[in-house]
């Protein structure tokens, strides 16, 4: 919101210097973007009068003119001189008042005024018209001044149009601020100041009655709450006058002509956006009425609004139509082109309305048209001010535009608002404050911001909020109101009262964050990705949706390639990993902790599950003289039994990954990681080339998966103490030739089973595949079994029994044989 110093000094007392107030906005909770000086673009530009006018030598359409700019432009003897400029317009004579650009002026649009030659005679300025100045639309001469107006005035100070302008960031629970009203109501609050805030009133009403001239109709209230129309007659259309055009620019706007000016002041001065309909281009129906039916689009409708582009509508739109068929106006956010005011108008319908803010929302940013109307209708405009509003525009028709204004308002208000009645104790505040603030600093400041304020029983008061503030709904509203105008700095900070109570870690958090750490000490560093993905992430991948949820769109993504949240923390750092290897990085370690997104039909919110996920591509960094090597399948897969092992996490087990479960997944190079009663926590491989080369990795990349949860859950702070052996153990090799569909898992679990309680310990140790000497479609495992007793030194009889009878079990189990 754009506030104008000079406009705001209207309505309130406020201090000289615009510094002092933005530091009372800052405090109070009024963020400031900016502040800049209006006309400080017109610098170099003064009022001057023409001294001479000849045509030009060598244009029968131009002039050689002699134009006095006082003592800004001097001999080398200090004495004015007139400045010899060309000029083409044709509405000036000689002796006439103008405004004069000087070299070294730049104008609006970034036009730089220098020395020129026009058709061979020399320029040093230019004779200036009110779009050139940035002040209008009018191009068809330049700016007459009156006879009196002094001569090498700069032009901002001669029409006290310098302003200050304080750009100031309103949160959207305040939609009461998008106006100057309301920011003098604010500031009236900041600063303990009164206000003294005078609206322009009808002087007098005229002609037939608006309810004799236009009817309305609302089909949905929810689509539009309430709906006013004022018919004003034989409007003047023309440029503004000076004050309304310099507000309409400190407001940040340009101007057009008084017709739309006028509505655009209104707008910026109270919050209310307003509509002006070229009455004569609406229908007269059988009755004599023009009939404005406010309803919701048909699918398909089509609209070409002011900006002259055809728009295609949905039902959760609303529009304004001419007889509820011929759309007229996209509601809230823009008019039509078909009842645009132009030259040939001369009645105006004036519609002051309100909308829906969800809808407004949504057609807004599905159109992709903001505008400053829809701007205040998404954050809610106050319903009860429209009629109010419509007398004001109705009265600056009137001096603008010498209008006439007929009698009456058509007002459809089909469920009026009440204003919230709220109960405010004083103790309640200074307990959530912390700080002692008077009863009178409370009530005085609600008054400020316009609550009605009486007292109530229990030294309680009874607060009647603005129907303008749809923020004020409870009582905490209204103690966080008193709060930020007594200052939040104003405040002591204490400590909160609490006994026997240490603040720490969760334990969840604490093994989040050893996750982290672990992680780290393996090699590897963190990063974070953006939550936001690409519609084909997963299709790329190779990764199925099932699991997945559906995903969760983006309503207004701010690029195409980031639509939906993510389902999948990989495709981030496959990217990440992209963007390393293009920029030279040629061993690269990642991992991410973080939340991806599962939507459900029938869910209004969707699932939030965290994973850890990590990426290892290129070479390990070993000891400075050892050769490098590629990171590979059981790099991944050890960072998985670290992280496991740090965690706690028992009976951990890695069964080889199904292909068309995991596609994204090289087959024979992946496993999934199942833990404690055989819960499946995630997985870790080697990532399919094709995915790869659908990210743009040209590497091998080995990633794994993990979620968070799981390991949260099956995690232990501590295991059951086991003793340190003190009985010697007994060591025998075993090496088994079985198929190659025989996992070294499922030989490992039935060693372990045939063993008994002597088989202490089980290792491979080798793999060995010869077609000749093993056989084809063969392999041989090597393990190195160890065999210990509690409670005695073993003898080689029982060992030798306990052996046997583990081998004959093993290869009558799997099939296999002892390997000579």
């Amino acid at each position: 919101m754009r506030v104008s110093y000079e406009w705001l000094k209207d309505m309130v007392d406020v201090p000289e210097d615009p510094k002092d107030l933005v530091n009372e906005y800052i405090r109070t909770g009024t963020e400031v973007e900016g502040v800049e000086r209006v006309g400080a673009d017109l610098d170099h530009v003064y009022t001057a009068q023409v001294v001479s006018k000849k045509p030009h030598p060598d244009s029968d359409h131009m002039w050689l003119c002699q134009v006095s700019v006082g003592d800004k432009n001097v001999d080398e003897n200090g004495n004015p001189v007139p400045l010899q400029i060309v000029c083409g317009a044709q509405n000036f004579n000689e002796g006439d008042h103008i405004v004069t650009a000087m070299i070294g002026a730049v104008l609006p649009g970034d036009v730089k005024i220098k020395k020129s030659k026009l058709r061979g005679v020399e320029s040093f300025g230019m004779n200036c018209s009110e779009r050139e100045l940035g002040l209008g639309n009018d191009h068809d001469g330049i700016i007459i001044l009156p006879p009196d107006a002094p001569v090498g005035m700069l032009y901002t100070d001669y029409l006290g149009s310098s302003d200050t302008v304080i750009d100031c960031e309103i949160t959207p629970n305040r939609p009461d601020c998008l106006s100057m009203v309301g920011m003098a109501v604010e500031t009236s609050a900041v600063l303990d100041e009164g206000t003294h805030i005078t609206l322009p009133s009808i002087k007098e009403e005229k002609g037939p009655d608006a309810h004799d001239l236009v009817d309305v109709q609302i089909d949905d209230a929810e689509f539009c709450p309430r709906y006013t129309a004022r018919v004003v007659r034989n409007v003047k259309i023309g440029p503004s006058p000076e004050w309304l055009a310099r507000r309409v620019i400190a407001a940040g706007s340009r101007p057009i002509n008084n017709v739309v000016d006028v509505t655009n002041y209104v707008m910026y001065l109270t919050g209310q956006p307003l509509h002006a309909f070229d009455l004569g281009k609406l229908q007269k129906r059988e009755d004599g009425k023009r009939h404005v039916v406010v309803r919701a689009a048909r699918d398909g409708e089509l609209l070409t609004t002011l900006d002259e582009k055809e728009r295609t509508l949905t039902p959760d739109m609303c529009v304004i139509t001419d007889g509820g068929e011929t759309p007229i106006a996209l509601a809230g956010v823009m008019g039509g082109l078909n009842s645009e005011i132009d030259e040939t108008t001369t009645d105006v319908l004036l519609e002051s309305a309100t909308f829906s803010a969800g809808h407004i929302s949504r057609t807004s940013r599905n159109l992709d048209l903001m505008s400053e109307a829809s701007i205040r209708y998404e954050r809610q405009v106050d319903g009860a001010g429209c009629a109010d509003v419509s007398n004001i525009a109705a009265a600056l028709f009137e001096e603008c535009c010498s209008a006439e204004v007929c009698p009456g308002i058509v007002d459809v208000y089909p469920g009026p608002v009440p204003a919230p009645v709220i109960t405010m104790r004083p103790a309640r505040v200074r307990a959530l404050a912390g700080a002692d603030i008077p009863d009178d600093f409370m009530a005085a400041r609600l008054k400020r911001l316009g609550c009605k304020v009486e007292p109530a029983e229990n030294g309680a008061y009874t607060v009647t909020a603005p129907t303008n503030r749809p923020d004020l709904t409870r009582e905490v509203d209204l103690i966080e109101e008193v709060v930020r105008l007594w200052g939040e700095g104003d405040i002591t900070p204490t400590l909160p009262a609490a006994r026997n109570h240490a603040g720490g870690l969760t334990v969840d958090q604490q093994r989040i964050r050893k996750i982290g750490r672990t992680l780290r000490a393996c090699g590897l560093s963190e990063t974070t990705t953006y939550c936001f993905a690409d519609a084909n992430d997963l299709s790329k991948l190779g990764m199925s949706e099932e699991g997945r949820g559906i995903p969760v769109k983006i309503i207004n993504p701010l690029v195409a390639d980031q639509a939906e949240m993510r389902r999948s923390i990989l495709p981030g750092l496959l990217r990440s990993v992209a963007y390393n290897l293009d920029h030279g990085v040629d061993a690269v370690a990642l991992y991410e902790i973080g939340r991806v997104f599962f939507g459900h039909e029938n869910k209004s919110q969707p699932d939030e599950p965290s994973f850890v996920c990590g990426v290892l591509s290129g070479h390990r960094d070993d000891e400075w003289c050892q050769k490098f090597e590629d990171y590979d399948f059981f790099d991944a897969k050890g960072v998985v039994e670290q992280l496991l092992s740090a965690l706690r996490v028992t009976k951990v087990r890695f069964k080889a990954a199904d292909p068309q479960t995991y596609g994204w997944l090289q087959p024979g190079r992946a496993a999934e990681v199942y833990g404690n009663k055989g819960e499946l926590m995630g997985w870790v491989g080697n990532v399919h080339p094709k995915a790869l080369k659908a990210f743009g990795v040209d590497a091998p990349v080995v990633a794994f998966e993990l979620s968070v949860e799981s390991l949260l859950r099956l995690a232990h702070r501590e295991l059951p103490y086991v003793d340190v052996p003190t009985l010697p153990g007994v060591s025998v090799d075993l090496a088994i030739v079985v198929d190659e569909s025989v996992t070294c898992e499922q030989l490992e679990q039935r060693i372990k089973s045939a063993g008994g309680k002597l088989l202490s310990d089980v290792r491979l140790f080798d793999v060995y595949r010869d077609p000749v000497r093993v056989g084809m479609g063969k392999k041989s495992m090597a393990f190195s079994l160890t065999y210990r007793s509690a409670d005695h030194t073993l003898t080689s009889e029982e060992v030798d029994r306990a052996h046997k009878k583990l081998v004959d079990k093993v290869c009558r189990a799997t099939g296999g044989e002892v390997r000579g």
